[in-house]
């Protein structure tokens, strides 16, 4: 969270900055992004509806919720759909920093969601006789950020799902602004997922209090900045671990990675370095590890791109580990994962004889073809 300058001249002008000083060209569909996210940061300009913390006490409760419920005059907010690559966080960021409104959070949606879960339930402990917790939990959010900007709006997850429509209609009564954005259309979240009948209502609301805009850039500027950078660094030593480092920053952004989990069938697991759809891991930590297909399917349905540290040379003496690496490899190539990697050799002489090397040649021919111009442009499957 942080204070915006009074003095911030918008997010057209900073945009423009940006183009002036070379960091990246004009794009019609990006300009036309900046130009709606300019007007909301207009409309935004000392926007703080819910400052303090409801008063002790039914009567300053009510007078409280009167001066919110009588601040009828808040904008929409908007939900900035593209591809991978196209820009939409870059202009994210431009907005957030120019925004002028005291309380504001930008972070990324899988982050927020854990954070809700953690104090959906932290309310529920501290509080056995609460019948809803979701009140409590939209209040700590609307007085901490009255401008909420998620990054990878993205919703994969039953237990995500059965929270959203109640909190996001919570925050909205707060009158929360929300400003999002995703590779997904509203009508495609959660889509083909069990129980998504329940979820459609939340999908109206999210339609009713954000504006869609369609980020449809032709250019993967992302992909663009990682051409001629290899995927497979042969052998695993410090120059691969800093062509590693440098292509996860520009597939992060820079951002500062973290440790998540994702659930698998009641279970947590754990997943070192993340931000957004991109994740790390050594080579033991996915295939040392007693992990099995359902993991490496949370794995390559929840990140679009996965790097790896040093796969060492396979052989009836790791069987295990190669094992696993061939189921890992098998969900990565279905859900259209790109993988970048370091190791000991290169994909054809990774498992070079004894039993397993022949099971193992699919895996090698798919390592060479998920290194493939063609490969590297088709979009994540879910």
């Amino acid at each position: 969270m942080s204070s915006a300058s009074p003095s911030s001249p918008g997010v057209i002008s900073a945009y423009r900055a940006r183009i002036a000083a070379g960091s990246i060209t004009f794009d019609p569909a990006q300009g036309s992004v900046a130009e709606r996210l300019q007007d909301l940061w207009g409309k935004l300009r000392g926007y703080n509806p819910y400052p303090k913390k409801p008063p002790n006490g039914w009567v300053g409760r009510l007078l409280h919720r009167k001066q919110v419920d009588d601040m009828q005059d808040h904008p929409n907010g908007l939900y900035i759909v593209g591809d991978v690559g196209r820009g939409k966080s870059m202009l994210m960021d431009l907005f957030f920093e120019a925004a002028d409104v005291p309380r504001k959070k930008r972070i990324h949606f899988h982050e927020f969601m854990q954070d809700a879960h953690r104090r959906f339930h932290a309310i529920k402990r501290d509080n056995p006789n609460i019948a809803d917790p979701i009140p409590a939990l939209a209040d700590m959010i609307a007085e901490e950020a009255s401008l909420l900007c998620f990054d990878e709006f993205q919703v994969h997850d039953i237990v995500d799902a059965m929270i959203l429509g109640r909190l996001f209609e919570a925050l909205f009564a707060r009158l929360v602004v929300v400003v999002a954005t995703s590779n997904t259309l509203p009508d495609d979240l959660y889509k083909g997922k069990p129980g998504r009948d329940a979820f459609l209502p939340f999908i109206s609301l999210i339609k009713k209090n954000l504006d869609v805009l369609v980020l449809d850039s032709e250019r993967d500027y992302r992909r663009e900045r990682l051409h001629g950078m290899s995927c497979w660094y042969v052998p695993a030593n410090t120059r691969a671990d800093e062509a590693l480092d440098v292509i996860f920053r520009e597939l992060t952004a820079g951002l500062p990675p973290k440790t998540e989990s994702i659930l698998v069938t009641g279970r947590t697991l754990a997943v070192p370095l993340a931000v957004g759809h991109t994740a790390r891991f050594d080579f033991h930590a996915l295939c040392g590890m007693p992990l099995g297909p359902g993991d490496y399917l949370a794995l390559a349905t929840h990140y679009h791109n996965i790097l790896i540290d040093g796969i060492p040379r396979l052989s009836p003496d790791n069987f295990d580990e190669a094992r696993r690496f061939v189921t890992l490899i098998d969900a990565l190539y279905e859900h259209r994962v790109k993988l970048y990697a370091s190791a000991a050799a290169w994909p054809d002489d990774l498992y070079r004889s004894g039993e397993g090397s022949k099971i193992f040649e699919r895996t090698a021919s798919r390592l060479e073809e998920m290194q493939s111009e063609e490969y590297l442009k088709l979009p994540h499957l879910t």
